[in-house]
Parts: structure tokens; C-alpha cells; sequence
């Protein structure tokens, strides 16, 4: 498969061997979340966004598996260096209780181990004056000890969230989810929980403010915590926790104003600012942290996906001083996950994927402008964490649908929202492509 050259090349989706695939799966899988009925064969020919499944179908994919894919497949950048090295099982160890070599340290060891991604992650967090980190499994064990650390920090017993959150699917981090209701319907939750409007116009100010956090030359954070009718004492709240830009809540990007606002209230309160960057972190925007793009001070960062391993990124002060107060089996002791994420990161400064991403993200949205699809209500994005809004579900749903059949893999969120994560080392010639493709579908809906 040569990447400079492959397309899509799709006779049926879901093939024969694909669906009794499928079928198989379910025998013994719990409900969940499947978008497709597409079966990836990893013995197959893949590069980059492309991959190939068991029907022979080639396809194009946009998802990144949510993010958790930031080069793409099969990336030379992290399969070479892995090849060197003779790969041992288990490939998890008991992460809190031995320790593994650090090639930062030892001039033989094997693969670079948790330290050395510890290391990395503290460097580019070092902006934020973060110095410590805790590693996990997921992005909501990432988020869950972002508020364990808070607690224990604070001694505060309220947590502010926002609308359209989400956050995880542990029964701390659903408390915080204002997403869809059926993630939390008849879960027990922490107490305590507060919430504020998120904005939903990234150009807005506050005297032009229609989402309700900016009203009569105050906003709703404002009202809560400062003012003299504020009803939640500052002192007791342990942590005010966002995601810089929403991921499942329809990818929405903040204005300057709002994000001032909160960076505002962090500083003259104290509060823990709490930044979930697990779908927007490691370079997907075109900067390490979506954070990087507004004028907050994050006090503790927790992310995955793109990380390979879960997380939770602070200052020294910030963790609790005692053994056995955080903990997990596996959180330290994932080799191989440890190794791809040191060599994402390096890979991503090495061939300036920083920079790739601010271009081609600013690429697929001029290709899309010019397109002037019918039906749609927006096209938005920081480098490549990209949307495209439609003026219904049902149109949002059917052009996925319509993508699929032609071997292009997009996602939906929020409700009329797609949402694109090409890889971080996308080419000018993908992203036309997959700008072709979208506007096709788009074409062929309406």
C-alpha cells in the first residue's frame, strides 16, 4: 500500500466475512458503542489514515479510533523504533510496585519505560510549571484522580462542570457528564456537583453572549462564587473542571471572553482549574494543549487516547504527600503503551506535527468553505480537531451513513455535529481527499 497514492476502494461494507464477524462479537459483548460495522484486518495493508478489512475493502479513516490514533496506522515514526527491540510478556506489570528501566537513565535499557513518557509529559506541561504525574489505564481513571487530588488538596466538597461535558464513564467522572442523559440515567452520583452554561460561539464577547454564562454585566460563574449574592462559598469548592474544547458535546470551541472569565475567577478564588484535555491533548490541535489556545493557568491536566495510558499531570504541592493515597496495578506498568507514547511525542517534535496540524486542519476548512455544502450550518476547528455541523440529526446521520459506503470513516457528536481526526502527519493530498469524499456524501444525502 503506498500512501502517497492509495484511495478508498469499497465493493460492500459490511462484506460477508465483516458481518458474520460481527455477528460473532455480539454472541458474548455487552451492549455498547459501535459506530460501524467495520472490521479492521491488522494483517492487512494499512498506512497513515487507510486500512483495509476483512472483506478486502479498503477505507480512508477520519476517527483516529477517537483520538486514541495520533499518527495514523502502522506509522513508521513508532513501528521502527519498536522493531529494534524483542518484545517480552507480560507487556503490564504491577506498575505501583516495580519499577521499570528508564532509558533516560540506563544506556541499555531496552525501551524507553513510564518515566521517561513521565518525563515528556512534564516537558510539555512545563508551560503550567507541572512537574508531577500519575499514570493510568483510561482517560476516566485520568480525570477521576484529577478530582481525588482536588479533594484531597482542597478539602472542598463542590465540583463545577459544564453543559455538554463529558468527562467518562466511571461513577465520579458520569457526575460531571452533561452530555446525553442515558450516560447517567439511574447512576448514583457524588454530591456537590455544579453546573454552568459553556459557550457556544467562539466569537462571542460578553456583551454579545447568547448562550447565558454573560448576563447584565456579570456571568453566571461570577454570580455563583464572588458576588455578594454568590449562593457556593469559594473556599469549598475543590475544582472547577472543563474540557478546553467539548469532544463528545459537539466539538465546541470557547470564545476569548469565556475562557478569560474563568481564568479570571480561578486566580481571584483560588479554585483548582481542572482541564480535560483526553481528546483534545498531545498536539491534536496544532499546540501540545488545547489549553494552549486561551488565556487559562491549568492547575492539573488529565488526558489519554493520543497519550496511549491515562494521565493526570500537576505540580508536586498538588498530590497528596501520602503513599497509598492514589494508586493502580497496572497505571505504571503499561511497557508497551509507555514506549508508543514517548515515541509519539518525540515524533511529533521531531517532523513538526505541531505545525502540520495548524496547516492542514486551516486547509480542510477553506476546501470545505469553497465546497459550500448544502445543508450545512458550520465548519469550525483548531488544527485538527475539526467539525461540521449540519441543520439536522437526520442529515448529520444519513450523510455518515453515505461517507461510510464510499470508505470514508467520520464520527458524529453532539446531536447534528461530525467531527474529523485525521492524523497528526495528515498530507495535503488526504485531506483533499477527504474533503472530496465529505462533499460527495454531502451531495448524495441531499
Amino acid at each position: 500500500m503506498q500512501r502517497d497514492r492509495v484511495e478508498p476502494q469499497v465493493t460492500d461494507l459490511p462484506g460477508d466475512r465483516g458481518q458474520d464477524v460481527v455477528e460473532y462479537h455480539h454472541v458474548h459483548a455487552a451492549p455498547s458503542t459501535y459506530v460501524y460495522e467495520f472490521v479492521w484486518d491488522h494483517s492487512e495493508p494499512a498506512i497513515g489514515p487507510f486500512c483495509t478489512d476483512v472483506d478486502g475493502n479498503v477505507v480512508m479513516d477520519f476517527t483516529a479510533h477517537v483520538g486514541s490514533m495520533p499518527l495514523g496506522y502502522n506509522n513508521p515514526k513508532i513501528l521502527d523504533p519498536l522493531a529494534e527491540f524483542d518484545l517480552v510478556d507480560p507487556l503490564k506489570i504491577a506498575g505501583q510496585d516495580f519499577y521499570l528501566p528508564a532509558a533516560e537513565v540506563l544506556e541499555d535499557a531496552a525501551l524507553p519505560g513510564p518515566a521517561d513518557l513521565m518525563d515528556r509529559l512534564t516537558d510539555i506541561s512545563s508551560q503550567y510549571e507541572m512537574d508531577t504525574v500519575f499514570l493510568s489505564n483510561t482517560g476516566a481513571e485520568a480525570v477521576e484522580n484529577a478530582l481525588k487530588i482536588s479533594f484531597d488538596h482542597t478539602h472542598g466538597k463542590y465540583t463545577i462542570t459544564f453543559e455538554g461535558g463529558f468527562h467518562g464513564r466511571t461513577l465520579g467522572t458520569l457526575s460531571l457528564n452533561r452530555s446525553k442523559e442515558i450516560y447517567r440515567r439511574q447512576f448514583p452520583e457524588i454530591s456537590g456537583v455544579e453546573d454552568m452554561p459553556f459557550c457556544t460561539n467562539a466569537s462571542c464577547t460578553s456583551e454579545s453572549c447568547e448562550c447565558g454564562f454573560f448576563f447584565d454585566d456579570t456571568s453566571s460563574l461570577r454570580k455563583m462564587l464572588v458576588e455578594k449574592s454568590a449562593y457556593v462559598n469559594s473556599d469549598e469548592v475543590a475544582a472547577l473542571v472543563i474540557e478546553p474544547i467539548q469532544g463528545e458535546g459537539g466539538y465546541r470551541f470557547p470564545s476569548e471572553a469565556f475562557m478569560q472569565e474563568i481564568a479570571d475567577i480561578c486566580d481571584e478564588t483560588g479554585i483548582p482549574l481542572v482541564v480535560d484535555e483526553v481528546q483534545s491533548g498531545i498536539g491534536r490541535t496544532g499546540e501540545w494543549w488545547a489549553s494552549d489556545h486561551y488565556p487559562i493557568e491549568p492547575d492539573v491536566i488529565a488526558t489519554a487516547k493520543s497519550a496511549r495510558v491515562g494521565a493526570t499531570i500537576s505540580r508536586e504541592e498538588v498530590f497528596p504527600d501520602e503513599e497509598s493515597r492514589l494508586s493502580s496495578t497496572w497505571g505504571a506498568g503499561d511497557i508497551l503503551s509507555s514506549a508508543q507514547a514517548v515515541f509519539t511525542i518525540d515524533a511529533i517534535e521531531e517532523f513538526n506535527l505541531l505545525d502540520n496540524g495548524t496547516a492542514r486542519g486551516r486547509q480542510m476548512k477553506e476546501e470545505l468553505a469553497d465546497a459550500e455544502l448544502p445543508g450545512v450550518t458550520d465548519v469550525r476547528g483548531i488544527g485538527l480537531m475539526l467539525a461540521v455541523e449540519f441543520e439536522s440529526t437526520e442529515l448529520r446521520d444519513a450523510v455518515q451513513e453515505a461517507a461510510f459506503s464510499r470508505g470514508f470513516l467520520i464520527m458524529g457528536c453532539g446531536t447534528r455535529t461530525i467531527r474529523m481526526l485525521p492524523p497528526l502527519d495528515v498530507t495535503e493530498r488526504e485531506i483533499t481527499l477527504g474533503a472530496e469524499l465529505l462533499t460527495e456524501s454531502v451531495a448524495a444525502v441531499k
